[in-house]
């Protein structure tokens, strides 16, 4: 079935998790060169441990400050929160096994897929947060894989999409999620693609037919927006810009543009 758009809609369970981890593991990328944010070993006996974050889907929802832990997930024992020597910050601290348990910024990946055409690949999400709005592929970078290949599994898992990789489009530090979302430019490899399970459709869309008010994330249509400028203008930039919900108005951000 098609949308009003001409989207391809889910192809009937076509896209189990094991299709998805399997063939997605399998894709190679071509990173073009642009044309003009774990744990170590801790001091004395303690470890450090890098403490992520517990979130669902791709790209989560704006979170609080940092996350409360109870535990120690290396002994069991209650932690406690306080600056370790020789730091400056607050952490969880096992005062058993003197862990240190830090919380760390998350990567999130994607790409902004064209045609021939010239049109955008676009997934409306099946998931919170920013169910049912728009956004182009992206989600958590996994241990061992680039950048570029993170871009790339993302394109296929929500849009069953093989994809080149190119230059670097954007990066955005969503500073109260805390997290770095980076974003490339890419080329389809076919014409072909289809409807992940984190997606409800996804479709090919002229510029002109952009659905801004209907874009999921403020990252994403920050990305979006420098991907048309730049393609107007015939070069390829990449621009750095922040976001802060704490240090805002509601519906207002901090972001600016800035090319390197």
């Amino acid at each position: 079935a098609m949308s009003s758009w001409g989207s391809s809609k889910s192809k009937s369970e076509a896209c189990t998790a094991r299709m998805v981890g399997k063939l997605a593991r399998g894709f190679t990328y071509t990173a073009a060169l642009s044309r003009s944010r774990d744990g170590g070993t801790g001091r004395r006996a303690g470890l450090k441990i890098r403490f992520w974050r517990q979130s669902v889907g791709s790209i989560p929802s704006p979170g609080t400050n940092a996350q409360r832990m109870n535990y120690c997930s290396n002994c069991g024992t209650a932690v406690v929160v306080r600056v370790p020597e020789g730091e400056h910050l607050p952490r969880h601290v096992c005062p058993s096994c003197h862990t240190v348990h830090y919380q760390n910024p998350k990567l999130v990946v994607g790409c902004v897929p064209e045609d021939r055409s010239g049109k955008i690949l676009l997934c409306r999400r099946a998931i919170e947060p920013r169910l049912g709005y728009w956004t182009f592929p992206a989600g958590f970078m996994e241990n061992n894989e680039t950048l570029q290949q993170a871009a790339a599994r993302e394109s296929y898992e929500e849009a069953l999409a093989d994809v080149e990789i190119g230059s670097l489009l954007a990066v955005v530090h969503i500073l109260h999620a805390q997290q770095v979302h980076v974003f490339f430019r890419a080329r389809l490899r076919s014409p072909e693609f289809g409807v992940g399970t984190e997606s409800l459709e996804s479709t090919l869309v002229d510029e002109r037919d952009i659905p801004w008010s209907d874009i999921a994330f403020p990252s994403t249509e920050f990305a979006l927006r420098r991907y048309f400028e730049d393609r107007a203008r015939g070069i390829e930039q990449h621009y750095f810009t922040e976001f802060d919900r704490r240090t805002t108005a509601a519906g207002l951000s901090t972001g600016g543009q800035r090319p390197s």
